[in-house]
């Protein structure tokens, strides 16, 4: 594979070329998605009768199904960023999955239940192979120590928002005009258009996400190898027993329809732990276990963040169609417009919030990730208050006014740009270099479980109402983020300084 540190790339705005090739390809592969998710829980719901019929199904099935989706396209990023590592490279993955992402979104289209469940399918398959190996491509653009990382990975995350605010924008008139099967259909064609600009801009990133070469191979460590260690390591051999026991008796013991999906997920978690337990027995340095620990910490800050923020696509989607006033100079706004509030804010604000960060950081103030990322939990977590407002509203006058959504989304906004690109950054620094895409993987595997606790908390607002779950987010955000800045200089320690030296590399 070429060495970065030799070469000198092409540049544009004072970053690579190869950035904005991957900003496109993301940013029509995020309208996809993010134009797919804005309709999922509506689509479930929408009654059976109606012109633009849906499934029928209740809120509590449709959030569930919800939290499963979104869990499992990024707990797929395992897998996904595994082959890459092992037999693709990052480059040819993300190829792959956005094939499978055209070939799902566009079987979608399809009015049958088989293509309904065909097509999440590959839409799982192809986020698990693209989301995680985009990332690290990214991170693949810039030397180590480049300050300009987080600014790059800002960038990145702005092409991710534009897509969403496009899908957002325009998936609800579709929908209304021609059905919800045009707007999976549009979805398909979105990501057609990402795929044909990866391969297009494939000159400029021609030195990044390159298949293992043979000597690489040589030295690679087989992970069933590391994992079958654990035989002959007797704690961690007695913690997987005691997590799969406990896994099995979940499949017994939880209620509902899907309680063995739930003790399928506890089995694969258990796997998950167990492998890391023996990367972390497997690593050579006192440094490189100190910073993997970091990194297992910053995952759980994840799952918190999104289980919070993904209220967006569930039980905030739900109460913005059902309980919101959404009349505006005469014109009802289709809900799915509202998500586009957080995009329409991150392209706004990005750059800004980025630029804050960096200055603090050259004027040697606290701006570490971990502080960066616990305050935007807390920022996104306060948004909810806005929710529980908006609710207060509804039960005195039988509705609530939009101004509520805008403020939350804004709180939420400023939240995830302190947060989510940081975190995709972070990963990129701490990880071991043989393990990158399987540690981006397991980040974004983290985001999907955030995901799937979002479901949950969906689905209990029937039996305890949006109040109590809106203001427990609140609560549980904030005391959360509060504890990481307070052992935020222990945890710095632990990093070895890895993010104390970092200026403009050429």
């Amino acid at each position: 594979m070429a060495n970065l540190a030799t070469m000198k790339q092409k540049e544009l705005f004072g970053h690579p070329v190869g950035l904005y090739v991957l900003f496109f390809t993301e940013m029509w592969e995020r309208f996809s998605y993010y134009g797919m998710r804005a309709i999922l829980v509506l689509y479930l719901v929408q009654s059976t009768s109606d012109t633009n019929a849906g499934l029928g199904w209740t809120n509590g099935e449709a959030l569930a199904l919800y939290g499963w989706y979104t869990m499992l396209v990024y707990v797929m990023s395992i897998p996904g960023g595994w082959i890459a590592d092992k037999f693709l490279g990052q480059k040819k993955s993300v190829l792959y999955g956005g094939i499978l992402l055209v070939a799902g979104h566009s079987i979608l289209a399809i009015e049958q239940m088989w293509a309904f469940y065909t097509g999440l399918g590959l839409i799982i398959a192809g986020v698990g192979m693209l989301k995680p190996n985009i990332s690290t491509m990214v991170g693949g653009l810039y030397k180590q120590g480049d300050i300009r990382r987080d600014k790059g990975f800002s960038i990145f995350y702005i092409g991710i928002n534009l897509g969403s605010l496009l899908a957002t924008s325009v998936i609800g008139l579709v929908v209304a005009k021609w059905g919800w099967h045009a707007g999976f259909g549009l979805a398909g064609i979105a990501m057609l258009f990402g795929l044909l600009v990866y391969v297009w801009g494939q000159k400029y990133i021609s030195h990044v996400g390159n298949k293992p070469t043979v000597e690489e191979k040589k030295n690679d460590v087989s992970l069933w190898k590391i994992f079958s260690n654990i035989f002959n390591s007797p704690f961690q051999l007695a913690a997987l027993v005691v997590l799969l026991a406990l896994s099995i008796y979940s499949g017994f013991t939880f209620e509902g329809v899907d309680h063995w999906g739930y003790g399928a997920l506890f089995i694969f978690l258990s796997f998950v732990v167990g492998l890391l337990m023996m990367i972390f027995k497997s690593l050579e340095t006192q440094v490189l276990k100190d910073r993997f620990l970091v990194l297992l910490l910053s995952f759980l800050l994840v799952i918190v963040f999104w289980g919070a923020f993904e209220q967006a696509g569930g039980l905030m989607s739900v109460y913005t169609e059902t309980k919101t006033d959404r009349i505006l100079f005469g014109y009802l706004i289709p809900t799915p417009m509202f998500q586009g509030l957080n995009a329409g804010f991150i392209i706004l604000l990005a750059v800004w919030v980025a630029n804050i960060w960096a200055k603090r950081k050259l004027k040697n103030k606290e701006a570490s990730s971990l502080f960066k990322m616990a305050t935007g939990t807390i920022i996104m977590g306060l948004g909810f208050v806005f929710m529980i407002l908006a609710v207060r509203e509804y039960d005195a006058n039988g509705s609530s006014g939009m101004q509520w959504l805008v403020l939350a989304y804004l709180f939420h906004t400023i939240g995830e740009l302190c947060s989510s690109p940081v975190s995709l950054s972070f990963v990129t620094k701490l990880a071991p270099v043989k393990y990158a895409s399987l540690m981006m993987g397991l980040y974004f595997a983290a985001t999907g479980l955030g995901g799937k606790v979002a479901g949950i908390l969906g689905e209990k607002s029937e039996d305890f109402g949006e109040y109590t779950i809106f203001s427990g987010i609140v609560i549980f955000t904030v005391i959360f983020g509060l504890l990481v800045i307070t052992l935020l200089k222990p945890l710095k320690c632990l990093t070895h300084n890895v993010e104390d030296n970092e200026r403009i590399l050429e």
